[in-house]
């Protein structure tokens, strides 16, 4: 089968790969190049498992090809703090119980990481409407929108602090 070069910046880091045309953005991820934060789930796009960032927009990585994520920047829940350094959101998710079995925990805190970006002090509401398309199967949704209220009470001290 025909393959295609692709270079993705993964997490800060530049990567090139051979992909078939029809590789999901999911399978290069975990399968070419080891990420395996993002879960694959329904492969649908009905359960956000596999949600990243792309060129700073949250996406289901299950719904694009990894030929069309072509020269991205591609941010996996492992990009987004470090073991001994956690980002106010996984912080927040892990003070306020919200990581349930963890199998959904990554597609969330991507989706909720888009949705703090982009309104800063979101109501109940509006956490739930943006988290909607992340399943959580353990049905923990209360601690799961408690930890992303509590994140955006900390994200601008956070950010402040640099």
């Amino acid at each position: 089968m025909t393959t295609h070069e692709i270079t993705l910046t993964v997490n800060g880091t530049k990567r090139e790969l051979s992909v078939e045309p029809r590789t999901l953005l999911i399978h290069a991820l975990r399968d070419h190049l080891g990420y395996t934060g993002p879960k694959v789930g329904c492969e649908s796009s009905l359960c956000g498992a596999c949600t990243v960032h792309v060129d700073g927009k949250a996406v289901k990585s299950c719904t694009l090809l990894a030929v069309q994520a072509d020269g991205a920047d591609v941010t996996t829940v492992e990009g987004l703090g470090a073991a001994d350094e956690l980002h106010p959101l996984q912080a927040a998710f892990q003070d306020e119980h919200g990581l349930q079995c963890g199998y959904c925990t990554p597609g969330v805190l991507l989706s909720a990481l888009a949705l703090l970006e982009s309104e800063p002090d979101p109501s109940r509401t509006e956490i739930r409407a943006a988290l909607e398309g992340n399943l959580c199967r353990c049905t923990g949704y209360q601690n799961i929108v408690d930890a992303v209220e509590t994140a955006a009470d900390r994200m601008p001290a956070a950010e402040g602090d640099d």
